[in-house]
This record gives C-alpha cells, structure tokens and sequence, in this order.
C-alpha cells in the first residue's frame, strides 16, 4: 500500500465524477452554483487511467462520488471499467434521485453498494433543505437499491440547525425497521458557505441526547469503532448501527486511509484543506504511465496530517461539489 509521511496506508480512493448536481443542498453549494464546462472534466478513459495508476499503488477501495455520480452519462461504462481492474469494492454515494431506473444496472455492471443522502424524513423539509427534488423519489430509489442488492445500504444524513435538527430521531428509528446503516454527518465549512456551516453545526454529544430522549440509549458498538469515517452504536433490537461522522468536533484524522480525485483531476490529499496535486496536465500533457503513477505517490506520501478545524484552516477554494464527498 501507499503510505504517507505519517505511515498511514493510503488505500481508499473517492472518484469524483462530475461536479453537477441535480440538487442545491443548502449546505453544499449555493443557489446559483456555476459548473465547470465538460472540457474541464476528467474524461472516462482519463478517470479509468489514474484508476489504473491507483490500483498500482495498492489502492483497492473505491467510491464514486459528484457533485452527483448519477447524472454523469458513462457511468455504467466507469463502473464496469472499475470493476475490470479488479478492486476489492467499489461503490457510490448518491442523493437517490436516479436510482429507481438505474440500481438494477449499476449492479449488472459490478457496482457493490450505495450509500444514499436522506436528511429528513419530512417532504417539506427535505425540499427546504435540497431546494429541488421530493423525498418520494428517493425513498423509491432506496427500496430499488435494496431489492437490487447494492446493500449493505447506508443512509447518510448531514444535521444543520434550524433545518432537520429535529428530524435525527426519526432517521435514526429507520435501523429498527430495516437493515440500514443511519450515519449522521457534521455540516462541514467550504467556501461560499462556510459561515452558514459554522452557524449550523450540531454536534454528535446534542444528536446523540436528541436520539436517546425518543428512542433509548445508543450502546457503542465494539467501543465505539470505527467503520471507514463512522463512529458506530445501536439501538436495542435495531437490525443496524447509527453512526457518527464527527469531522468538526471528534476528527478521526489519525486513522484516514482516502485521498479523492476532482472531477477536474487534482488529486486532493484531505478534504477540508486546499492541498491539491494536478493530474489533468499529466493526463493531457504526455506525461507516461509511470510518470502518473509516480506523481500520485509523491502527492500521497505529501498527504497533511489533519485538517486544522474548527479554529484554524477553513477551506476557500471550493465547496463540497466540487470536491467529491
């Protein structure tokens, strides 16, 4: 495996695939957001070489990510493409939209799982919180990757005050009902809203109170361990763990194993700092195979500690879209 300056196995990489999306999250991009033209983009066949070259470096997790995966045209092309370089697991994180019609192919292609982003269980909040889309549509596409086998299935739901704070026990409640991961993910500050991330945090210590309050106590689940970023608890007679992606106030800097690769292919060592290394010149400037590959492990092994929040380093350059989750 890659490792970094700090010894850390770098292992899991996240593909962002555009940095379109069919929504406008409140905590992610602002209304109005300008994309970057197509000719910016990673092409598949430029996607699939850093893949390649991510391989090499004993990568073997991957994870599709946006903007939103599912509105990239060659996606069912990417992912058998993934699938043919033979990583041990490939999935995608989705807001769910499209996964009615396309579940069932992205299984056929070797895709393995989703994780879907469901914030409330309340239609009108939800399209406060989206500002397009219905909720409808997603639960729809849940059961769809479900019944298709893209399981074990997480939710992923990111707490703002003011907006589903309220909602954390009812999300939570899903894991009595069904095998389904519920994670609850601090709003994390990029750019242009950075400011209403910072006023909107709600911490794991308040969702976690809010919960037992309705539902009884979380126990921690193997002392509380990590699974990827998620620190995991259950619920009495649940039939999956609740989860908690404490970025801000409980950071797990310590045990990160991704990078993530833009949809502009620079290759970003944490996703709440600016360090970036450009792929795309390489891609596009002649560079060879080797050379690829000997500028990711240079990058990685150049990968910051951690990520200087709450007090310190507040990323500028851009939001969470044109990042990739």
């Amino acid at each position: 495996m890659s490792q970094d300056s700090f010894g850390r196995n770098i292992h899991y990489l996240r593909i962002s695939l555009t940095d379109h999306c069919n929504l406008r999250c409140v905590y992610c991009m602002p209304p109005e957001m300008r994309f970057q033209p197509r000719s910016e983009l990673l092409t598949q066949d430029e996607i699939l070489t850093v893949a390649r070259a991510a391989r090499d470096l004993g990568f073997d997790k991957i994870r599709l990510t946006g903007g939103e995966p599912t509105v990239r045209p060659e996606l069912l092309d990417i992912v058998r493409g993934l699938a043919d370089l033979g990583f041990r697991a490939i999935s995608m994180t989705t807001n769910g939209l499209r996964l009615r019609e396309l579940a069932r192919p992205l299984k056929e292609a070797g895709l393995e799982r989703v994780n879907v982003s469901l914030d409330t269980l309340d239609a009108d909040r939800f399209h406060r919180i989206t500002r397009w889309g219905t909720l409808a549509t997603v639960l729809d596409g849940i059961r769809t990757a479900e019944e298709a086998g893209l399981t074990p299935l997480k939710i992923n739901a990111v707490v703002v005050r003011g907006y589903n704070d309220e909602d954390v026990a009812d999300l939570a409640a899903l894991t009595l009902a069904h095998p389904w991961q519920v994670r609850f993910i601090e709003v994390m500050p990029f750019g242009e809203v950075a400011q209403f991330a910072q006023e909107g945090l709600v911490s794991q210590k308040e969702i976690t109170a809010r919960i037992e309050a309705k539902l009884g106590p979380l126990e921690p689940v193997d002392g509380g361990r990590l699974d990827g970023e998620a620190r995991l608890f259950r619920l009495r007679d649940s039939q999956a763990a609740v989860g908690f992606i404490s970025t801000v106030t409980n950071p797990f800097c310590a045990a990160c194993s991704r990078v993530r690769l833009t949809a502009d292919g620079k290759l970003r060592l944490c996703l709440l700092r600016d360090d970036e290394g450009d792929l795309r010149s390489l891609l596009r400037g002649g560079a060879s195979f080797e050379q690829l590959v000997q500028r990711m492990r240079e990058l990685i092994y150049g990968k910051p500690w951690g990520h200087g929040l709450p007090e310190d380093v507040i990323p500028k350059r851009r939001v969470m879209s044109q990042i990739g989750g």
